[in-house]
This record gives C-alpha cells, sequence and structure tokens, in this order.
C-alpha cells in the first residue's frame, strides 16, 4: 500500500463494512502467519479476501495500519482460546486442565504456526517500534491471566508469601513461548507439555505446608 496515503474515515458503522473490514484482517493474519509480514503483498491479501485495492485503502491507510490490526487480532484470537480456566487460574487442578488444553490444542494443530503473536513479535521487533509496542501489550495482557491467578492462589492459601506472581507468570509464559516455538521446529508437542510441566513445578515450590490441627 502507499504510505503517502492520507488517513481516511474508516466505514465500518454498517454491519456489511464492518464484516469486509474483519474479513480483510482475518485474511491478512493467515497469509502472514504462513508467508511473514514481509512476504504478504496488500496485492495478495486483497486477492484472498476478494476486496478491491480501493476497498483495502478506504479501511486501512498502509500495510503498517493494516499490520496493527492484524496484531489486535491475534491477541484477542489467543486470549479467546485459552480455554475455559484461564480466567480463574486459582487452584491446582485448573492449572492442570489449561495446561492439558494447550497441549492438546497444539498437537491437533501438528504443531503448525507456533504462536502467531510471538511470530509477529520476532519479524517486527527491530523494524517497526509502535508495532512492537503492541505485541508487548498482547503478550502482557495475557501474561495477566497468570499473575492474577498465581495472586489468587496466594490469597486463599494455596501459595506462600514469598510467591511472586509477576515472576511465576512470566517464567510461565517464557516456557510457554519456548515450548511452541521447539514444538513448531520438532513437529512434537514434547518440548511444549515439558516446559509447561516445569512451569508449573515451578510454583508449585511455593506451595503453603498444610496447616497441622
Amino acid at each position: 500500500m502507499r504510505p503517502e496515503h492520507p488517513p481516511k474515515t474508516l466505514r465500518h458503522t454498517t454491519a456489511k463494512g464492518l464484516a469486509t473490514r474483519n474479513r480483510i484482517v482475518a485474511t491478512a493474519a493467515d497469509l502472514m502467519l504462513t508467508r511473514g509480514i514481509a512476504g504478504t503483498t496488500p496485492d495478495d491479501i486483497g486477492a484472498a479476501a476478494t476486496v478491491g485495492r480501493s476497498q483495502m485503502y478506504h479501511y486501512f491507510t498502509d500495510k503498517r495500519a493494516l499490520v496493527r490490526d492484524v496484531i489486535r487480532q491475534q491477541t484477542e484470537a489467543i486470549i479467546g482460546h485459552q480455554g475455559p480456566d484461564y480466567d480463574d487460574l486459582t487452584t491446582w487442578e485448573a492449572w492442570e486442565r489449561w495446561r492439558d488444553h494447550m497441549v492438546s490444542d497444539a498437537e491437533a494443530g501438528g504443531c503448525v504456526g507456533g504462536c502467531p503473536l510471538g511470530s509477529l513479535g520476532t519479524e517486527l521487533a527491530e523494524r517497526d517500534v509502535d508495532a512492537r509496542d503492541l505485541v508487548a501489550a498482547g503478550f502482557a495482557r495475557w501474561e495477566l491471566g497468570f499473575r492474577n491467578g498465581i495472586a489468587g492462589m496466594r490469597e486463599r492459601g494455596l501459595l506462600g508469601p514469598d510467591a511472586d506472581p509477576a515472576t511465576l507468570a512470566t517464567a510461565v509464559m517464557v516456557a510457554l513461548q519456548g515450548g511452541l516455538l521447539l514444538a513448531q521446529v520438532q513437529r512434537d508437542v514434547r518440548p511444549l507439555a515439558i516446559g509447561l510441566d516445569a512451569a508449573i513445578a515451578a510454583i508449585r515450590r511455593y506451595a503453603a505446608a498444610p496447616e497441622v490441627s
């Protein structure tokens, strides 16, 4: 697209306009996941989404604007696919179910694609500061679910007071991202399973001792 093109008011107040815009973003997300951002052209996106160049310019002033919407879309999709326990990781059983959900989800997909948000971040980190910050915000939002769960467990007395929710949540995210990357490269879900097991084990090290009556 043409970066010099002046901003326009997005026509997405109608159901049809919103559907068209969402289709463009979803199509761009799919193509960028498999081809990378640099390897995906506006013409590729337009052809796959069955929209003309003028429609693309109408909804997005340039490719960078579209990439930002792709980041937002991928963040929402990831959060929405964390499973029913993600919003309340306040028991050991919930953590195990979440772990099983993530592993089975990766296995069902053949370990293809890795983490969409991670892939975007890797490609954008040194090229687009604003987009990188948007990816970082997406990771922070994702990690917040882990932090809230760990904090909730500490409040309930399942974890000792020395358990740091922020540090342990970051450990979970590191294990998750590393596991997804290795699973993608090796086409084997075991690295993800091992990483998540290690992260949950790290949290368990702070389990409060049972009270003795």
